[in-house]
């Protein structure tokens, strides 16, 4: 029986769901299983942000390792969040651009 694919969860800024989308397409396409950030299709209320920072930070804790979508080097104040909580639970964290 094989080994299960790794999990990989993405973050990023929503200002970068395009690429955070391609990188989940890529990563899909070489055999990885993606958890990503949840989508909505406009503004979101501080509950909704709330809970959907809780369940990203699950994601994290489901993933085998961390990629962070980053263009141009950018890490905002909810990502640098999800940077610590997977580096203090000793998950492996890598960026698509240097920071």
């Amino acid at each position: 029986m094989p080994e299960r694919p790794e999990i990989v969860c993405i973050c990023g800024s929503a200002r970068f769901a395009a690429e955070m989308r391609a990188a989940n397409r890529d990563l899909t396409f070489a055999g990885v299983i993606v958890v990503a950030p949840g989508e909505a299709d406009g503004p979101v209320t501080d509950e909704q942000k709330t809970v959907l920072d809780a369940l990203h930070l699950s994601k994290i804790d489901l993933a085998d390792r961390v990629l962070v979508v980053n263009p141009g080097g950018y890490v905002g104040e909810s990502t640098s969040r999800e940077i610590a909580h997977a580096q203090a639970a000793g998950k492996p964290v890598s960026f698509t651009d240097p920071v």
